[in-house]
């Protein structure tokens, strides 16, 4: 047991300096962390060519992630859920469905990888790193994996601040209430952060709304991923023998029966705060590792389509929100 913690160290132990740091600047010049995470993880690519270090780098890439997103599930209550009314409920999955399905068609007709699509678009649709990460667990490994998720990770993080900062105005401006613009901000800024720092620069009652409508989206990760993975077995050989416990990820079983576990109250709430805190820099931990795993040089590989493939979605998913809040406000007034 010591000897296998001993192999892990020097990489755990880099990927959590990185992770300090990234924190330290969020919290004290503002920010968003996981950018910072991303960053600073490039410039100690030269790391991946130590042995000490790789093989903890690689863990906090692989399986701390994997418990970051499991522990997710201590954010959301099915209270939370049930409180938000059916039409709010409709929007949001609707504008997901369809975000993902524009996504992954506007990916193929930019000539882009399948895999690349699911990524970007699930990103978009649904949590934005986080959903990332998960979706890229369940991918069958394919040559550019690694350097696609990074890059989706980078576009939609940064996609999610420009919306936070520019969002508030916008919905202050086009006649919302407050409880529609929280229905608004939470169904379409990507990161929680971003959308707790959306809503509650405008209001509480706003802010509260978002927050909600926000982790019922993190909640459809669930269904997505089953889904993909299905769609994955069916289509793609090395996953056709694949048992059904082996098509579910782990994490997201874990992930399901938490939401249940804190929806029943059996943990008490300052436990499940503290964590939702840990899976927030545990998947903190998992960037720093991913961006350690990825250099400069090879995500300037990618190129300009993927980038637009993350604007229009973000852009859909906008549109999408807006219009059924416009017609919903239309037909209340009628």
């Amino acid at each position: 047991m010591f000897a296998q913690a001993q192999r892990y160290f020097p990489g755990l132990l880099t990927c959590a300096t990185i992770a300090m740091a990234s924190t330290f600047i969020a919290e004290h010049y503002g920010g968003p962390v996981m950018l910072f995470a991303l960053l600073f993880g490039t410039a100690f690519h030269f790391l991946l060519e130590s042995p000490r270090c790789a093989v903890g780098i690689e863990f906090c890439a692989t399986t701390l992630l994997r418990l970051g997103v499991a522990l997710l599930g201590f954010r959301i209550t099915f209270e939370q859920i049930a409180n938000l009314g059916y039409m709010p409920i409709a929007i949001v999955l609707a504008s997901v469905i369809l975000t993902i399905a524009v996504g992954i068609l506007v990916a193929r007709l930019l000539g882009l990888s399948i895999f690349l699509g699911i990524l970007a678009s699930c990103s978009v649709a649904i949590c934005g790193a986080s959903a990332a990460l998960a979706v890229a667990a369940i991918l069958p490994l394919y040559k550019d994996k690694e350097r696609d998720t990074l890059f989706v990770v980078v576009i939609v993080t940064a996609l999610s601040t420009i919306a936070m900062i520019f969002y508030p105005v916008l919905v202050q401006n086009i006649g919302l209430s407050s409880n529609q613009m929280g229905v608004f901000l939470g169904g379409t800024i990507h990161d929680v952060a971003q959308v707790v720092g959306a809503g509650y620069s405008i209001s509480d009652p706003v802010g509260d709304v978002a927050t909600v409508i926000k982790l019922f989206r993190v909640a459809l990760l669930v269904p997505v991923v089953i889904f993909f993975s299905l769609l994955l077995r069916k289509h793609h050989p090395q996953h056709a023998s694949r048992s059904m416990l082996q098509i579910v990820p782990v994490f997201l079983i874990a992930f399901s029966l938490f939401v249940v576990i804190n929806s029943i109250g059996l943990v008490p709430a300052v436990l499940a705060e503290g964590l939702s805190d840990l899976s927030r820099w545990l998947l903190v931990l998992a960037i720093a590792a991913l961006g350690v795993k990825t250099s400069f040089q090879t995500l300037g590989q990618v190129g300009i389509k993927p980038i637009v493939l993350m604007v229009v979605g973000t852009l859909i998913l906008a549109l999408l929100v807006w219009l059924a809040e416009f017609f919903l406000m239309a037909a209340t007034v009628r």
